[in-house]
């Protein structure tokens, strides 16, 4: 089993920074790819940011050239710098995780972990 836990959340002020972490733990041979995702009341969960084990990166366009996602390798991590936050930008941060568990087997599996509430205030 893996565990994953966001931390770093809070109020911020609009123009203001957070970064954001994620720790995965347990069996863990592999980490592939890691991805930020946000929901805010009443929408759907929705993509912010992902890297791959190779260090490439995907963002939506609505946070280019403000956030920056980057990761760990040997601590299992991946953070989120947010910079020039946005009201919009109110929701719940989630962390996932695609997990090669063992290396005996090639399966994987995405674990998410439970959020964290970013609230960007006006």
């Amino acid at each position: 089993q893996v565990q994953l836990v966001e931390s770093g959340g809070g109020l911020v002020q609009s123009g203001g920074s957070l970064r954001l972490s994620c720790a995965a733990s347990g069996s863990i041979f592999s980490i592939y790819a890691m991805g930020w995702y946000r929901q805010a009341p009443g929408t759907e969960r929705e993509l912010v940011a992902t890297i791959n084990n190779f260090g490439s990166t995907d963002y939506a366009d609505s946070v280019k050239g403000r956030f920056t996602v980057s990761r760990d390798n040997a601590k299992n991590a991946a953070y989120l710098q947010m910079n020039s936050l946005k009201p919009e930008d109110t929701a719940v941060y989630y962390c996932n995780a695609d997990v090669r568990p063992y290396s005996d087997t090639t399966y994987r599996t995405l674990y998410w972990g439970p959020g964290t509430q970013v609230t960007v205030s006006s």
